[in-house]
């Protein structure tokens, strides 16, 4: 359980928040349409730069992470039926992080993807995780998706604006229990968990 100061509803709070993977975290991201067809390290978020790109997290994804009405997040996934709705809403309308880029981290530098070879990346460590899901009817979907293996590492800025609907500490149960019962990527539950290490 991370040490947290709890302030007062009229003030502005800035946190530093560190999360460290417990499971490793694997990644499926939308081409946009149905039809597209995306190769392996595609479905990651990738940023490139002068050297090999680096893998991370959209901050759109933690958002997610606290306020989706139509996906397991963690309000309704954690949280009184009657009630989450209220908390998903109150997270996105107060809640900002600063970076729209999380890079993933390892021994606190950004894991970056060298590129598939067998079905390994033996720079960042990711592989490819091949399974079969059922449809409706039993039809077979096959899932082909790129996996970052532990150990991994998220920084990030959060600002909590000042308002009467959710306080801080909430916030910060919402990403202690979400992240033992969900996490952050695809196939959550199973994938993606993490714990807080910092919360300054």
């Amino acid at each position: 359980m991370a040490n947290v100061k709890i302030n007062r509803h009229t003030d502005i709070i800035r946190r530093k928040v560190h999360l460290c993977g417990m499971k490793d975290i694997m990644f499926d991201r939308y081409a946009g349409d149905n039809k597209t067809q995306l190769e392996p390290h595609q479905k990651m978020y990738l940023q490139p730069g002068d050297e090999l790109p680096v893998i991370g997290i959209p901050a759109a994804n933690i958002t997610s992470f606290l306020s989706a009405h139509n996906t397991n997040s963690a309000p309704k996934r954690l949280r009184d039926k009657r009630q989450y709705k209220d908390i998903a809403n109150a997270c996105l309308s107060f809640l900002d992080i600063e970076e729209t880029f999380i890079p993933i981290l390892r021994n606190g530098e950004p894991v970056r993807f060298g590129g598939f070879k067998n079905d390994r990346d033996e720079v960042s460590g990711a592989y490819i995780h091949r399974s079969v899901a059922r449809l409706d009817k039993g039809i077979p979907n096959p899932k082909v998706r790129p996996v970052i293996p532990t150990p991994w590492e998220i920084v990030f800025h959060l600002t909590l604006f000042p308002n009467k609907e959710i306080q801080e500490q909430e916030i910060l149960n919402l990403f202690e229990d979400g992240g033992r019962a969900l996490g952050f990527g695809t196939f959550r539950g199973v994938f993606g968990k993490f714990y807080v290490k910092g919360w300054d």
